[in-house]
């Protein structure tokens, strides 16, 4: 897999069968990484340095000498390392929620056609579309509701009667998953041809993951949480976050300068330390950061963790404790042509189902009673009501900050803000409604191949909008739910497609596209590449005022 990127450097990840020098190559040079185990499953990182910047190069992989990537005779081009120009314009493709099933007729009609293998396809036939960025946004795996093909994986090691059933219990089995995930053909190309970066959302590791301090205690109740926490944890750091770090970032982080520092023969066991690391870190989560900052010229990305991060304390619940609070208000400022700020969970939800949610966080904390404060917390359970709109301290928060710099208190306002979301299998747009400054808008890509039943979907209309909102916003208030700072409307959607989006940075704005993937004539395997939706974030007309009360927007 081909993961952080930058004008000058890169990274390969590699899972390899065994111990071995892995080496990359790139015309005449080469660089090379020994590898790291966990759990008898073996690593390597390799970086690549003072490549050229705006370069597109093929590159090779070998095992102590041999070549293994690309593999002969793949009907998909070489894989290439392309680094960043100074002032190219991003191309980002983003999404989330992605299970694995085939791609064949039986699972295109149970799950879809899946979009990021459809885009793999596209992009290998028009290299024109080529991202800079694959931001993946959450549920990159199903830890919890498990395909055929990893429950057959399960029972081959142990009782799956036994808890925790068709779940995932540990390291080897969270291995078995992301190799079911990210290796079929295609999609093993793109990732090993566009560099990626990723945050977890619940499904990473149980559904509604930190969603309460009860939700907690039930878990760690159990007699096999603590192993599928730890695994999961240890193995989100593998597979995903650490390619999301730069070479700097990576300097500084604990688990990696173990493995840099080993310089004795063969490869190092990092097992216990990174089980530790896990454990520490699921008990203690202010002691480590898996929120990450990236600028492409003009243009800045945070990423934020908005489930390890939690604070499940009653009396102080907030989607991000005070110590990441701290280092995203510090990285949301103005100055910026634009600023995307990606989140697994939507920020500004459908405003009747933001309503509901804020409703059921005040009474579970108990506005109306220990008994309705017991029927909160299982509602909020039940259908998932765990949003910003359910962290009501974190959402007004976040509100105030980009209200702020939209209105230059930060620096020069942003053209646009731009929340890039996923979760609840819908896709959309919201924008903040506002007579000036910049612009305030969600985007939501979900999923990328899971689709909602037909049943869920009406349920999610139904939640979100019609009656919905009127009666959302009375009973918010009878629980005395401050009313949100700014108002906010649906401007398109929702859809309900498997999609993946591209943003685009043009002279125009921000231009994303949401785009599926449509099967003709009974060719399962080769999707053809749809577009679902398309829009444009520019900067709003400049205002020319006419006399007191009247403005005139000009072209």
């Amino acid at each position: 897999m081909l993961r952080y990127t930058a004008e000058t450097c890169a990274t390969v990840w590699v899972e390899t069968a065994g111990d071995a020098a892995v080496s990359v190559s790139v015309g005449e040079r080469e660089w090379s990484a020994r590898t790291f185990a966990v759990h008898g499953h073996h690593y390597a990182l390799v970086e690549l340095d003072d490549l050229a910047p705006g370069s597109v190069a093929p590159y090779e992989v070998r095992l102590d000498g041999d070549r293994v990537w690309p593999r002969p005779g793949s009907p998909l081009p070489a894989p290439v390392i392309a680094t960043r120009a100074p002032e190219q314009p991003l191309r980002m493709a983003w999404g989330s929620c992605r299970t694995s099933v085939d791609h064949d007729a039986t699972g295109n009609r149970t799950h879809g056609v899946d979009a990021m293998r459809t885009f793999a396809l596209a992009l290998g036939e028009d290299a024109s579309l080529r991202p800079d960025l694959m931001l993946l946004l959450g549920d990159q795996v199903y830890a919890d509701m498990t395909t055929e093909a990893m429950q057959e994986f399960i029972r081959d090691r142990r009782d799956i009667r036994e808890p925790p059933g068709k779940e995932l219990k540990d390291f080897e089995e969270y291995a078995h998953l992301y190799q079911l995930a990210w290796s079929d053909d295609a999609n093993r190309w793109l990732l090993s041809t566009v560099p990626s970066a990723m945050i977890f959302d619940d499904h990473d590791v149980r559904d509604d993951w930190n969603a309460s301090l009860d939700w907690k205690r039930q878990m760690e109740a159990t007699s096999w949480w603590h192993d599928r926490i730890v695994a999961g944890l240890a193995s989100y750091w593998v597979y995903q976050h650490l390619g999301n770090l730069s070479p700097a970032q990576r300097a500084d982080d604990e688990i990696w300068q173990q493995i840099s520092a080993h310089s004795g023969p063969g490869e190092l066991d990092i097992t216990d330390a990174l089980d530790a690391f896990a454990d520490r870190v699921d008990r203690e989560p202010r002691t480590y950061r898996f929120s990450y900052c990236r600028d492409f010229g003009d243009i800045r990305l945070v990423v934020v963790d908005s489930r390890a991060a939690r604070d499940l304390t009653p009396t102080a619940r907030a989607l991000v404790d005070s110590t990441e609070w701290e280092w995203l208000d510090e990285r949301l400022q103005g100055g910026f042509r634009h600023l995307l700020v990606a989140t697994s969970l939507p920020f500004l939800l459908p405003i009747g189902l933001h309503h509901v949610e804020s409703w059921d966080e005040a009474i579970s904390q108990g506005a109306w009673g220990r008994f309705a404060a017991r029927i909160g917390e299982r509602l909020r359970q039940m259908v998932d009501l765990e949003h910003w709109a359910a962290w009501q301290g974190s959402f007004q928060s976040l509100a105030s900050v980009l209200t702020e710099i939209a209105d230059g208190g930060r620096g020069t306002a942003p053209d646009s803000m731009v929340v890039l979301s996923g979760d609840v299998h819908f896709s959309y747009v919201a924008e903040v409604e506002r007579s000036g400054g910049g612009r305030i808008v969600q985007a939501v890509c979900s999923p990328v191949r899971n689709p909602l039943p037909i049943l869920m979907r009406w349920f999610s209309v139904v939640m979100s909008y019609g009656l919905a909102r009127p009666v959302g916003a009375v009973v918010a208030r009878s629980a005395k739910v401050p009313d949100p700072p700014f108002q906010w409307t649906t401007t398109k959607g929702p859809w309900f497609d498997n999609n993946l989006s591209v943003l685009r940075d043009t002279p125009d704005g921000l231009e994303l596209t949401w785009h599926k993937g449509v099967v003709e004539n009974g060719d399962e395997r080769h999707p053809r590449r749809e577009e679902v939706a398309r829009i444009v974030v520019g900067p709003r007309p400049s205002v020319t005022r006419n006399s007191p009360g009247e403005t005139r927007a000009e072209k």
